[in-house]
């Protein structure tokens, strides 16, 4: 299961390192550590490939690729994302992708906007991990239901046995041999289902 509670791991991608290190400043090792770096979005997509980070701050533009779409490229990503732009660019980038999750902020702003900024981001990414995990768990729920209604099936086919028979038969087993409903049910598909 995803931690919920500790620090954020930030990525900032930024053709500058001052920028990296005014914002790292402004965050508190306390809630925001570790705080990496990366001067190019393609730095950047390799550094995501191997970390997981809760928060990506984009600092349009990117010498490599637009930062815009490069932003635009995570926003599928459980993680808070914001993007700070020029602020004759703000209005319609802003527009352009808010529906998608993204943050913008225009640039220059102050520390305490982009605080600010940050800590509701940080609060969003909270909020979609525990989204995440009830998810995840839903969905093994959901294969758990899957694989004992196949095995009831299968005792119904091969052992003519009712449905209800066979709900009895799979608690039955499962209380005896001490095994999850689904340790049991697979081991009824592996025996009759060829």
């Amino acid at each position: 299961m995803i931690p919920l509670k500790g620090r954020r791991k930030v990525l900032i991608v930024s053709e500058t390192q001052s920028f990296h290190d005014n914002i790292t400043c402004i965050l508190p090792k306390s809630d925001f550590f570790p705080v990496f770096h990366a001067s190019s979005g393609g730095e950047a997509r390799r550094l995501l490939l191997e970390l997981p980070v809760d928060i990506l701050i984009v600092d349009s533009p990117l010498p490599d690729e637009h930062g815009i779409m490069f932003a635009e490229s995570f926003a599928d990503l459980n993680i808070g994302i914001l993007l700070l732009v020029k602020s004759e660019l703000y209005e319609e980038t802003s527009y352009k992708v808010e529906e998608q999750g993204i943050v913008t902020l225009p640039k220059p702003n102050s520390p305490e906007m982009f605080f600010t900024a940050i800590k509701m981001l940080s609060a969003m990414s909270f909020r979609l991990q525990k989204m995440e995990a009830k998810n995840k768990t839903l969905q093994e729920k959901m294969q758990d239901i899957r694989t004992v209604n196949k095995a009831k099936w299968l005792l119904i086919e091969n052992l003519n046995m009712t449905e209800s028979d066979a709900h009895k038969h799979i608690e039955k087993l499962s209380m005896d041999n001490r095994q999850s409903k689904r340790e049991v049910a697979e081991e009824i598909i592996e025996r009759y289902d060829s």
